[in-house]
């Protein structure tokens, strides 16, 4: 009952309010995006929703546009400025996400919303993430984030497709406030966000443990 209908229905309630509350801090994250990345302060991109339909996200620009001498998007870390980490470590750069879930494109918590081109690279088990709708944050987030392999991070967007209950997303947005405010999994051990995921190699497998 709750995943299929009272769920949409809170996201929906819950998403209006917090869009009317962060108003003013929306406001201001336009005007100092605006000024901080040179130009327009939000960065959209086709991902798969739910059943692997494709919608446009929409969240606050954290890396600038800024190419080498060929015309080429220097890395992330380089593109990636103090503006842009305060948005990352505080979590804000999400914001505007609430606009998608209004629609009804994602939900408050669920398996993040990923690249478009990984979608031929998940495996069979690993496609099932998308059946539900993607989340503003999800059980992978509040229990590593990019501090953990892709792998483990699908494992627990799996599992969370079969265990949706009111009590276990209210325990992930706590975690995930926890995880915020700890400034934990902002980054990869290698990467300044996170790797690019092309594929799982055969035999590698998820060492995370469901929890039940």
């Amino acid at each position: 009952m709750y995943a299929k209908c009272l769920k949409r229905v809170l996201d929906f309630l819950l998403s209006f309010c917090a869009l009317i509350i962060f108003f003013p801090v929306l406001l201001i994250l336009i005007i100092l995006g605006t000024v901080f990345m040179g130009g327009n302060p939000f960065f959209t991109q086709e991902r798969p929703g739910k059943d692997e339909k494709i919608f446009k996200l929409i969240k606050f620009r954290t890396m600038n546009n800024k190419k080498d001498k060929d015309g080429i998007l220097l890395a992330d870390e380089l593109r990636l400025n103090k503006y842009g980490k305060f948005l990352r470590t505080s979590s804000l750069d999400e914001l505007p996400e609430f606009i998608n879930i209004l629609k009804g494109d994602m939900a408050i918590i669920g398996p993040r919303p990923l690249l478009v081109q990984y979608l031929e690279r998940y495996n069979e088990e690993q496609h099932h993430r998308h059946d539900v709708r993607p989340g503003l944050t999800g059980y992978a987030q509040a229990h590593g984030r990019n501090a953990v392999s892709w792998e483990d991070k699908f494992a627990m967007d799996v599992w969370y497709t079969k265990h949706i209950t009111f009590g276990e997303d209210v325990k992930i947005v706590w975690d995930t406030i926890m995880t915020v405010l700890k400034h934990e999994g902002i980054s990869s051990e290698t990467s300044a966000t996170m790797e690019e995921f092309m594929g799982t190699m055969e035999g590698v497998t998820a060492k995370w443990k469901a929890p039940y």
